[in-house]
């Protein structure tokens, strides 16, 4: 009986980790990772080792890099120690010998303290805490110091028209395993856009979830950020010393209604409500 109530409080805790349900609704590390090598390879004709995970969070990516192979390793750094803690807690213990690789750092990703690394990663949109060109400017010089010569820098991108207004969005989430093992049961996701100012682009965000026992997480996670343009980020990736910069977009499968999940190289691009891009930095 003891056991059985140790095991329902467990998947309990499962379920209301707002972390947990984060990774397991917003974070794709496999895909990352698989573009990530994609287009090094194409770039240097050889495999990277060497990864940052800037704004880190709880590092998953930087976790299942490292996990991946022997050679892999990772740098994961963020402002919010219980984050990381949190990290430390759930996600070290179970990569064994590979924690050996793995360095989380409390601390700004403006100061670059971490080694020279092959690829630096700055995904989920968290650059857009900078609000001013300076501010991503010196974001940018930053993350350029901290890549070697044949290095890349990678971050997304989301825009479309739905980008520009106050909207909801919910998304059905299958149930899944977490990094640690642990089931997280079936959920729903909701993306709230509660308010974007035309004037500054100043946009502010909401994740909230919906649980299989009925509860909510209203306002589990919020964002106060500048929605940036393609354009201006890419003039700004110049004028902080990168050689050149590309931007990756996914196709349309017209028999699926959707993605195709294949990110190509763009020089033009049919605007949509809605789109997610990879932009790749090179020094």
């Amino acid at each position: 009986m003891g056991s059985k109530k140790k095991e329902k409080k467990k998947k309990a805790a499962a379920i209301h980790d707002r972390h947990l349900l984060y990774t397991a609704s917003v974070q794709s590390v496999d895909a990352d990772i698989e573009f990530f090598e994609r287009v090094y390879k194409s770039k240097n004709r050889k495999r990277f080792t060497d990864l940052r995970e800037d704004f880190c969070g709880t590092a998953v990516l930087a976790c299942e890099w490292v996990r991946q192979k022997a050679t892999h390793r990772a740098w994961g750094v963020d402002l919010d120690r219980p984050t990381l803690d949190w990290a430390r807690k759930h996600y070290l213990p179970v990569l064994g010998e590979a924690v050996d690789r793995l360095h989380l750092m409390e601390a700004d990703v403006l100061k670059g303290e971490a080694p020279k690394v092959d690829v630096i990663a700055a995904l989920n949109f968290s650059y857009c805490i900078f609000k001013t060109r300076e501010q991503l400017r010196a974001y940018f010089a930053a993350a350029r110091r901290g890549l070697r010569s044949d290095g890349v820098l990678i971050l997304d991108v989301f825009g479309g028209t739905e980008a520009l207004i106050e909207d909801k969005e919910d998304r059905k989430i299958t149930s899944c395993r977490s990094f640690d093992g642990r089931k997280i049961p079936a959920f729903t996701y909701g993306w709230e856009q509660a308010s974007f100012n035309p004037i500054d682009h100043e946009i502010r965000c909401h994740i909230h979830f919906k649980l299989p026992d009925g509860k909510k997480i209203k306002r589990a996670f919020t964002y106060d950020w500048r929605l940036w343009m393609l354009p201006e980020m890419r003039e700004l990736l110049d004028e902080a010393g990168f050689r050149s910069s590309d931007v990756y977009l996914e196709g349309w499968d017209d028999e699926a209604d959707d993605t195709d999940g294949i990110f190509r190289k763009r020089k033009r691009f049919e605007n949509q409500d809605g789109w997610v891009a990879y932009l790749v930095a090179h020094p």
